[in-house]
């Protein structure tokens, strides 16, 4: 076997791709944490009720199987009569920013879903461990390797699960393109193109912040970067990139639009996008025999895509309902996580590699 062939097989086990829900299926092999085997569903607290926890993750939790809203934590207080009338909710549920702690002493409250700006990812992500509580942490996992690494020593040394919300691993079409990529079905992967963005016109938004893990690459472009890696089922071993602002009385303190360049050990390559300035979502994969598309790619609905052989018609999913659930499910069984605290560091360590070549302007190695 080939060294290629070695850094494919290793990624496909690292990425701990299985499924409950899914139609493709593949190994699990990250540990998780102690079986919770005595309860129907475990219960979710969403720390943060912005837009994601709003209008996605709560209305999902409506339809998951094995998992249910059981709590908030928020600290807006007008916000907790909106949400204990609406989802009926428990006062004893529901928790602010200073008795977050307490949440160690309700056994209703399983697993912590931390939905805040990038830059209290790893402080809630810690606190919830050392309550005793199963985590999901929304991507970016953090602002850099140093906090994901404390992230999953925390969850270790508390032996609770940590997975984080890449929803599109989730995803049926998304998860067929991982297959034919990874098994080379079209011949081995060679050039990788995506984009990820939207026109940001928030000018007090905190993702126009650095100190709080704003940028379009700490946002939009971590799905660029999850589909080269994905597809080639590879690490990079280097990074070339270039920043962009246009709107720059916006754009201050991070970047309006970035490009990068990641090279593969196979010799695939990848140019990727993201951007606050422009909307994009695609996904287009040049290989020996032909070609995978997918437009959009990353949205929260309607994947579509084609390959030179076939259209991609999967079956359409809720992919935060599907994520939350199959969660539940590892969690509830002792089973490993499809996506852990260990692929949320692996993209860090190249997004951090991104910004260092912005920069000093030349080609940073990974290797």
């Amino acid at each position: 076997m080939n060294t290629d062939q070695n850094s494919r097989r290793k990624f496909i086990k690292n990425i701990s791709l299985g499924s409950v829900a899914s139609i493709i299926s593949y190994p699990m092999l990250s540990s998780c944490a102690t079986p919770q085997q005595n309860k129907d569903k475990l219960g979710i607290v969403l720390v943060g009720l912005g837009y994601y926890s709003t209008d996605l993750l709560a209305p999902a939790l409506q339809e998951t199987k094995h998992a249910y809203l059981a709590g908030i934590v928020t600290g807006t207080p007008e916000k907790e009569t909106i949400w204990k009338e609406k989802y009926g909710i428990a006062e004893k549920n529901v928790y602010n920013y200073n008795n977050f702690d307490e949440i160690a002493n309700n056994p209703d409250i399983d697993i912590i879903y931390v939905v805040l700006p990038n830059s209290m990812h790893a402080e809630y992500t810690i606190r919830a461990a050392k309550a005793g509580k199963h985590v999901i942490c929304e991507k970016p996992m953090a602002l850099n390797v140093q906090e994901c690494e404390s992230m999953i020593k925390a969850c270790k040394e508390n032996n609770v699960a940590l997975s984080i919300g890449y929803r599109m691993h989730f995803e049926p079409n998304t998860q067929e393109v991982m297959r034919i990529g990874q098994e080379q079905v079209l011949g081995a992967v060679q050039m990788v193109c995506a984009g990820a963005g939207y026109r940001e016109t928030r000018k007090d938004h905190w993702k126009l912040k650095k100190a709080m893990g704003g940028g379009a690459m700490m946002d939009m472009g971590v799905y660029s970067l999850q589909a080269a890696r994905y597809v080639t089922g590879e690490e990079p071993i280097a990074v070339t990139a270039q920043e962009f602002r246009i709107r720059k009385d916006l754009f201050t303190e991070v970047e309006e639009t970035l490009t990068f360049q990641l090279e593969f050990p196979s010799g695939a390559l990848a140019n990727l996008h993201t951007s606050f300035g422009m909307n994009m979502n695609y996904l287009d994969v040049r290989t020996e025999k032909g070609y995978i598309k997918l437009d959009p790619f990353s949205s929260y609905n309607n994947i579509n895509g084609s390959t030179s052989e076939k259209t991609l018609n999967l079956p359409q999913v809720n992919q935060q309902a599907t994520q939350m659930d199959e969660v539940a499910v590892c969690i509830k069984d002792g089973k490993p996580l499809r996506v852990t605290g260990e692929e949320g560091l692996k993209d860090m360590k190249v997004v951090d590699a991104i910004y260092h070549a912005v920069a000093a302007g030349n080609r940073i190695s990974l290797a």
